[in-house]
């Protein structure tokens, strides 16, 4: 009697080893399965693959998101010394040496600089290069600047005539004024009237409040204005000068351009430029690494949630991809590093995994079904800041000799992502 009690035990303990085994196995089955399609488990892989697009493929992409970019030209009309530069130095906050370095030739009497990029401009400046040394060369710059603005092009365009408050021999530059008027009178016009302290009574140390209420000032301001009457649209006054120049602010009338900008150009455009000159422009500009490239870093967020909200032929994620391997680049030129797109793209990767995974996971969940058309525009520019600001720990560990510290990088990341939500939050 006892055997078929020990067989009926026997075949219990079986059956008990058998259900434990089938439930592991299920769990382990399922386990392996939820991981298989959890976005987290992969999320470091899956960063990896974004960054390495081909160069082809890059190229590719950038010619189309140039098409889309609220890109700006301005041709810069005026005599060496009337404050062009200056200008671009106002307008993108960069140093005055990278922005010497930045102009290249583009025909034989002009040179051009774009901002943040060649590949990915928001604004191009054209600089005119010894206006008024020979009627020959005003003919040829002429002949130039309209066999420029021939070619076809999406940008946005503005005349920007520049002149010295105390300069009245500018005949080659009225004389340059009235045919390219005459020729493109769609094309806006802005009198520039700078180096306002050139005029300042000496008991003036400093700019007075803006606008400027000086007798001298006036007189020759509505001078200029009538020598060039009919041949623009605005009219402002600016000073913009260098830091040891010791005025304050280094900008003076930079919200003035800005503000005559915005009424001479297409709402795009000029949302562009507010959003570049939102954030402490008129400040006086460090010399640190850091601090210049946070103007490149911005320029490209704008960009990034400018593209973000166009519905484009394409998924939204190789698009800011194209635009973060770009920024990385030029963020390593920035510091002495001369990148491919390659390496930039392996950069960036390596930058953008561990933060993903740790700090932003929850928020690709939300995206990852549409891989890109769910991003929203106020997310495409907190996290393209993000990223640069990472680049810019890891550029500036390198430049110090140092190895790049990845729990340096993502806590720096971290931080300029919630702050740069906020900021960018309703774009």
């Amino acid at each position: 009697m006892s055997e078929p009690r020990d067989l009926e035990q026997s075949q219990s303990s079986n059956d008990d080893r058998s259900s434990k085994r089938f439930v592991s196995d299920l769990w382990n089955t399922a386990t392996s399965r939820f991981k298989d399609f959890n976005p987290l488990a992969n999320i470091r892989q899956t960063v990896f693959n974004w960054f390495s697009v081909s160069e082809e493929r890059l190229a590719e992409i950038l010619t189309t998101v140039r098409q889309e970019l609220p890109t700006t030209e301005a041709l810069l009309l005026g005599k060496p010394q009337a404050g062009k530069s200056s200008i671009v130095r106002g307008l993108t906050g960069v140093s005055a040496e990278i922005i010497g370095q930045g102009f290249r030739p583009h025909t034989q009497n002009t040179e051009r600089y774009a901002y943040p990029s060649d590949d990915l401009p928001l604004l191009i400046f054209t600089d005119t290069v010894g206006l008024g040394d020979t009627r020959r060369a005003t003919d040829e710059l002429i002949a130039e600047l309209i066999g420029d603005l021939q070619e076809k092009t999406h940008r946005a365009r503005v005349f920007v005539l520049t002149v010295k408050i105390n300069d009245f021999a500018t005949d080659s530059l009225r004389q340059i004024a009235e045919q390219l008027r005459q020729k493109y009178p769609e094309i806006p016009c802005l009198l520039a009237v700078t180096c306002l302290h050139e005029l300042y009574p000496p008991n003036i140390d400093d700019h007075p409040e803006y606008p400027p209420n000086l007798k001298e000032i006036d007189r020759a301001f509505n001078a200029i204005q009538q020598n060039f009457s009919g041949l623009f649209d605005r009219a402002v006054l600016l000073d913009f000068t260098l830091e040891e120049d010791g005025y304050t602010p280094i900008f003076y009338g930079l919200e003035a351009l800005r503000d005559h900008l915005a009424e001479l150009l297409p709402e795009a455009e000029s949302r562009a430029i507010y959003e570049l000159l939102e954030d402490d422009a008129g400040e006086q500009l460090g010399n640190l690494y850091r601090d210049v490239g946070r103007r490149y870093i911005l320029a490209f967020s704008v960009i990034a949630a400018t593209l973000a909200a166009v519905p484009l032929p394409f998924a939204t994620m190789p698009v800011l991809t194209a635009l973060q391997v770009s920024m990385v680049g030029v963020l390593g030129q920035l510091y002495g590093q001369v990148l491919s797109p390659a390496q930039a793209g392996g950069i960036a990767s390596a930058i953008a995994g561990g933060f993903f995974a740790q700090t932003i996971g929850r928020e690709l969940i939300k995206i990852i079904p549409g891989l890109g058309s769910a991003i929203a525009a106020s997310w495409a520019a907190a996290y393209t800041w993000a990223l640069g600001e990472g680049a810019c720990v890891y550029f500036g560990d390198l430049m110090g000799g140092k190895k790049p510290n990845p729990e340096k990088i993502k806590a720096a990341m971290k931080e300029a992502f919630e702050s740069a939500k906020k900021r960018f939050k309703g774009h």
